[in-house]
C-alpha cells in the first residue's frame, strides 16, 4: 500500500494542507500591513499637518507666500 491518498479518500493532501496554510499566513500578513499602514502613515500624516497648522498660525504672512507659490507652480504645470 502506499501512502499517496486516491481520489475517494477524504483526508486533505499535503497541497491541499499548503494552500490553506499559505492563506493563513497571507491573511495575517494582510492585517499586519492595514496595522502599520494605520500606525505609521495616518498618524505622522497628522502630526506634519498639527505642525503646519501651528506654524500658519504664528507666521500667516510666510504661510500665504508659501500658500501662493505652490498655488502658481501647481497651476502652472496643471495647465493644458
Amino acid at each position: 500500500m502506499s501512502n499517496i491518498p486516491t481520489e475517494n479518500s477524504k483526508s486533505p493532501t499535503r497541497s491541499d494542507q499548503a494552500k490553506e496554510t499559505a492563506s493563513r499566513i497571507a491573511a495575517g500578513a494582510g492585517e499586519a500591513a492595514q496595522g502599520a499602514a494605520t500606525h505609521y502613515v495616518k498618524e505622522p500624516a497628522q502630526d506634519v499637518f498639527s505642525l503646519v497648522k501651528a506654524y500658519a498660525k504664528d507666521n500667516p504672512d510666510v504661510a500665504a507666500c508659501w500658500a501662493f507659490g505652490i498655488g502658481v507652480i501647481v497651476g502652472w504645470k496643471l495647465r493644458p
